[in-house]
C-alpha cells in the first residue's frame, strides 16, 4: 500500500505564494517584448509622467491597449503610477534596463531569447523522448537576435575594459597589431567590439550558421570596420587562415558536439606564443553549488538550447552551460592545452586564459 506523504500546509502556502510571483513574471515576458518592439520604453525613457493617451500618440499605437499595458507594467513595478493625475512614469533605473540598448543593464534581449525557447518547447519535448539533438539553426529565428541582444550588454561592459587586460601581454599586442579569430561569433558582436577598440589588428569571425554570418557582415558594415573584419561560414573544427595570435570563443565551447576536437583544431591554428580566450557561463564545479538564481537561468538555457545543440553534432559530448572550470579544463587539456587560468569573472561569466 502506498504511503501518503504528510503535507506541511505552511510550506505549501509559501510555495503557492512564490508560484503567484513566478506566474506574474512569466506573464510579464510578452509585455516586455511588446514594449521593446513598439518602442514604448524608449518613448518613456525621459522618465517624465505620461498618460496612456500621450504614450499612444507618441508611438502610433491604440490608447486602449496602451492603458492596459501600462497598468500591467505598474503592477510589475516596471513603471510607477500616480493615482492623482492618472499618469505613468518609467523611472531612470528601469529606463536604463529597458530603453537603452547599449546599457550594460539592458534586458529585453533576454526576454526575446526566452520567447524562442518557449516557441521551440514542443520540439525539445520530443527530444526528451527520442534522445536526438536539436541544432542551433533549427530554433526559432528570435533565438539568434535574442542571443545577440542578451550577451551584448555584458560584452560592452567587460570585454575591452576587463577581460582583454586580464590576459597576459595580449592588450599591448592588440594595440600593436595582430591577427584574431573569433569562433562561434554569431552576429559578430564580440568581433566588432574588438575591432573598434584595436584598429591596428585584423579579425576573422566564423560560425556554422549562415544566417548569423550574414547578419554579422551587415553589422560590420554599419560599424565601419569591414576593412579589418571578415566573417566566414565555418564550424569550430573547420575554420582556417591561421596562424592567429589570439583566438576567442565566447559562450560557445559548451555548445559544441566535439569540444575536444575543436580545441585540437584551435591548437593547430594558434601562432607560437598565442593565446586562446575562452568565455563560458559562470558555474561552480558541483551541482549543489550551482543551485542558485544564476544556475537556475543557465540550467534552463542548457536544457533548451546548449545540450540539444551539442547532441545534434558529432560526438555529442553535451558539456552543458554549467560545466564548471574543472570540467572545462579537462576538455582543454585533452585538446592539447596545458595552461588554463581563470583570468577574470563576473556573476555571469567565467573567463579563461588558455595556452599550450
Amino acid at each position: 500500500m502506498a504511503v501518503t506523504p504528510t503535507i506541511d500546509e505552511a510550506k505549501l502556502e509559501a510555495f503557492m505564494e512564490r508560484f503567484v510571483g513566478e506566474l506574474g513574471a512569466c506573464a510579464t515576458a510578452p509585455m516586455v517584448l511588446i514594449g521593446d518592439k513598439l518602442g514604448l520604453y524608449r518613448a518613456m525613457a525621459d522618465s517624465e509622467p505620461v498618460t496612456p493617451t500621450q504614450l499612444a500618440e507618441r508611438t502610433g499605437t491604440n490608447e486602449r491597449y496602451i492603458r492596459e499595458w501600462l497598468c500591467q507594467q505598474a503592477a510589475s513595478d516596471y513603471v510607477s503610477y500616480d493615482a492623482v493625475d492618472g499618469t505613468f512614469r518609467l523611472p531612470p533605473e528601469q529606463a536604463l534596463a529597458l530603453a537603452v540598448e547599449e546599457s550594460p543593464a539592458f534586458i529585453p534581449g533576454a526576454f526575446q531569447l526566452l520567447s524562442a525557447m518557449i516557441k521551440d518547447e514542443p520540439a525539445i519535448t520530443e527530444r526528451f523522448r527520442s534522445g536526438d539533438g536539436f541544432g542551433w539553426h533549427e530554433h526559432h529565428h528570435d533565438l539568434f537576435e535574442g542571443t545577440e541582444r542578451f550577451f551584448r550588454p555584458g560584452y560592452n561592459a567587460h570585454l575591452i575594459a576587463e577581460w582583454i587586460p586580464a590576459l597576459e601581454g595580449v592588450e599591448e599586442r592588440l594595440h600593436e597589431g595582430i591577427r584574431v579569430a573569433d569562433i562561434g561569433c554569431g552576429h559578430g558582436v564580440s568581433t566588432i567590439l574588438l575591432a573598434q577598440a584595436f584598429p591596428n589588428s585584423t579579425f576573422v569571425g566564423s560560425d556554422y550558421h549562415e544566417g548569423s554570418i550574414e547578419a554579422a557582415r551587415r553589422a560590420a558594415e554599419r560599424a565601419h570596420v569591414s576593412d579589418r573584419v571578415t566573417f566566414e561560414v565555418a564550424g569550430a573544427k573547420e575554420f582556417a587562415g591561421g596562424p592567429f595570435d589570439l583566438i576567442c570563443v565566447f559562450d560557445a565551447l559548451h555548445d559544441m558536439g566535439d569540444p575536444v576536437g575543436a580545441a585540437q583544431h584551435v591548437r593547430s591554428q594558434l601562432a607560437d606564443g598565442g593565446t586562446w580566450l575562452v568565455v563560458e557561463p559562470m558555474a561552480a564545479d558541483s551541482v549543489e553549488d550551482n543551485l542558485n538564481a544564476v544556475g537556475r537561468v543557465f540550467y534552463a538555457g542548457s536544457t533548451m538550447l546548449c545540450t540539444p545543440a551539442s547532441l545534434s553534432q558529432e560526438v555529442g559530448l553535451a558539456l552543458g552551460a554549467q560545466a564548471g572550470q574543472q570540467r572545462l579544463t579537462e576538455v582543454l587539456n585533452d585538446g592539447g592545452f596545458s595552461h588554463v587560468r581563470r583570468a577574470a569573472e563576473t556573476p555571469f561569466n567565467l573567463v579563461l586564459e588558455v595556452r599550450p
